[in-house]
């Protein structure tokens, strides 16, 4: 005797789009990509604080200012300033300009160093905390935010009013103004003149170069020869023909060579002082306001974010006497795919 038993046409479908998901590669054992990027972060060590712009990981932006910063050094001294007359290199009541270059020079590297190697975090965190131990992790269930009534949750010490934690340096820096990538260090309190002092020596070296340039392609223009003032030029017969590197071993090289070297530097102090003008400015608007760029930042992103007063919700769309809710994809990809099966209408 045979026993037929019918299985309704639902459970038949839902069986069928079942082995299709396994086919395709959706099984039920599978772990989604969230639960994949959880496990893999709860894996990784522990990040820990950095002390200051010398602390491991170094960032790119630190090589390109060092690189800008070593060719300016070279071809102005080494190049350029050799062509000037002996009137620019005593001007001014008789100070030299080549020494006021190599002042400014010279001050931009200190300070600059100065604001990398300075450690801008909280007076109880440089006190209290171990660098050497590993930052703990932030737990939202427990707390609302990082620093909560002057008290770091991470890095578990009371700090000063203005103080922020800087998740790249992993510690409350004091009077937080921004994390600068060309310092690779936090610019606080205890740094910030030597960053505003790094900038405006910077731009006043461009500017400083590109006056030093424009003399030289003018001069080449209007009279080649005013140039070559040096007495080793003498010894030179031929008018295509430039010293390089004068006050070391002078080289000898062709015209073209002189003009590519200086409209390449052109170039590249000109987007320099652009950049570093436009910082510096910004800056100076930040002192007269009595503000930092953190808070700068903030002001301004409130005041693009729309007010509670402005938000609006729409009441949910109603089809009949069921109102529509928003499924999430997958579920809509699950019904979308057992309709038809079923034989189900909209």
């Amino acid at each position: 005797m045979t026993v037929s038993v019918r299985i309704p046409g639902c459970l038949t479908c839902a069986a069928h789009l079942m082995k299709e998901m396994s086919t395709c590669g959706i099984g039920q054992n599978r772990v989604l990509p969230e639960a994949q990027e959880n496990n893999v972060k709860k894996l990784l060590p522990r990040p820990l604080s950095r002390v200051n712009g010398w602390s491991p990981p170094l960032h790119s932006f630190q090589a390109i200012s060092w690189t800008t910063y070593l060719a300016m050094s070279i071809v102005t001294f080494g190049i350029f300033i050799p062509f000037l007359p002996t009137s620019w290199k005593y001007a001014a009541n008789a100070v030299s300009f080549v020494l006021v270059m190599g002042g400014v020079f010279m001050f931009h590297l200190v300070v600059h160093l100065i604001a990398i190697t300075i450690d801008p975090a909280d007076t109880n965190v440089r006190l209290k905390k171990d660098y050497l131990e590993p930052v703990p992790t932030f737990d939202r269930s427990k707390h609302a935010h990082v620093i909560q009534n002057q008290y770091c949750h991470l890095c578990e010490v009371t700090v000063s009013k203005k103080a922020k934690h800087c998740s790249s340096c992993n510690k409350c820096v004091s009077g937080f103004d921004h994390h600068c990538k060309w310092l690779n260090n936090c610019v606080g309190k205890r740094n910030y003149w030597f960053f505003f002092f790094s900038v405006a020596s910077a731009a006043f070296g461009l500017l400083g170069v590109l006056i030093i340039l424009l003399y030289i392609f003018i001069q080449y223009f209007v009279n080649p020869n005013g140039l070559r003032m040096d007495p080793l030029y003498k010894e030179i017969s031929s008018e295509n023909t430039w010293l390089l590197f004068l006050s070391l071993s002078p080289v000898p090289v062709k015209t073209p060579v002189v003009l590519s070297i200086a409209a390449m530097v052109l170039l590249l102090a000109i987007a320099s002082f652009v950049l570093l003008g436009h910082l510096l400015v910004f800056h100076f608007y930040l002192i007269s306001k009595k503000l930092s760029t953190f808070d700068y930042m903030m002001q301004t992103r409130f005041q693009k974010s729309p007010r509670p007063a402005e938000k609006k919700e729409l009441p949910p769309r109603k089809k009949g006497n069921v109102s529509q809710v928003r499924l999430s994809p997958l579920r809509v990809m699950f019904m979308e795919r057992l309709r038809p099966m079923c034989g189900g209408k909209e």
